[in-house]
């Protein structure tokens, strides 16, 4: 009788192939229950804590200082406004972590604000900039911005809630308007190749903006109203806090149009042009009363996201179908 034998190292292959099968099984087995898990957690169990950071001050110090030393809260506004990463959930938790924790006693002495921005949602850009102001007021700290880049729209009406506004000799900063769309139309083409399609409502213009048909006279009205709203409040906001931008001149003349800094410092959107992020910071301590001599730590408080943040919050755009309007 002849017994079949495997060699030594065929069977070692066939042991460990087995065994990274049941592994692969088990790790597909726990991503499947996590997502699950997160897709199903409430949106109140995600936790918005910040962690503090230590930023470089004018002189480019990072050495952690002790507790009694005055912070300058640092807040980054960069990016697309509104998106997950800059919001007013993710500002509002800086504001409130800022006196709380390793920061409580009334450390910070002064918010600089870094603005590098094309801009972004209208709510969240004008529930920032009055959570700024709020701030400013409650804890009686000056708040300055400096412009790193970009300081347009919805970074222009955040940046009205500084004292100053200060930016670097190249940049772009303006474009104070609001935008809706672009809401494209396929009804022509669908008309040509002969394709159709149903849309069941209830409520007058439900389904206004629908790419599917032409645009019906009127139906718009309520959009319009709407855009208007949000840039009278936009252009009160800015000729209240930059006094130089006369109101008639920028609706009339100046419009959505950006400038360069110098321009920009000229026409009073700005009230520096030729500044730098250690001499705008030097400015905010002098104006905090920090004294030259005295030691003060830079802090940062960024918000950690979890992973499919969006899809918890229900933002994503499986879930929503939002006509959505954008400084």
């Amino acid at each position: 009788m002849n017994i079949s034998r495997e060699s030594i190292f065929v069977s070692a292959i066939r042991s460990f192939c087995s065994s990274l099968s049941a592994i692969i099984g088990i790790v597909i087995g726990l991503l499947v229950v996590g997502f699950l898990f997160l897709i199903t957690t409430k949106p109140d169990q995600i936790t918005d804590k910040t962690t503090p950071m230590i930023a470089a001050d004018a002189d480019g110090n990072r050495k952690m200082l002790p507790s009694s030393t005055p912070v300058i809260l640092r807040i980054n506004v960069h990016g697309v406004i509104g998106l997950k990463d800059f919001n007013a959930k993710t500002v509002r938790s800086q504001l409130l972590d800022s006196q709380q924790g390793m920061l409580k006693g009334n450390r910070v002495k002064g918010v600089f604000l870094h603005i590098n921005t094309p801009g972004g949602a209208a709510d969240d850009s004008y529930e920032i900039y009055s959570m700024l102001k709020e701030y400013k007021e409650k804890y009686k700290v000056p708040v300055y911005a400096y412009v790193n880049g970009l300081c347009a729209s919805g970074g222009m009406m955040i940046a009205c809630a500084a004292d100053k506004i200060l930016s670097s000799p190249i940049g772009i900063i303006g474009s104070v308007g609001v935008i809706m769309g672009p809401n494209f139309n396929v009804s022509g083409l669908m008309e040509k190749y002969g394709v159709s399609q149903t849309t069941l409502t209830r409520g007058k213009d439900k389904d206004m903006l629908s790419p599917y048909r032409p645009l019906r006279p009127g139906e718009d009205e309520c959009l319009q109203q709407l855009i208007s709203y949000d840039y009278n409040m936009f252009v009160n906001i800015v000729t209240s806090a930059r006094p130089r931008i006369e109101k008639n001149a920028l609706i009339n003349t100046y419009g959505a149009q950006v400038f360069a800094p110098p321009k920009a410092e000229e026409l009073g959107y700005i009230d520096s042009s030729n500044s730098s992020y250690n001499l705008a910071l030097s400015n905010l301590v002098t104006q905090a009363g920090i004294k030259k001599e005295e030691a003060y730590q830079v802090v940062e408080l960024r918000v950690v996201l979890p992973v499919l943040s969006s899809l918890i919050e229900g933002k994503s755009p499986l879930f929503s179908g939002k006509v959505k309007h954008e400084l």
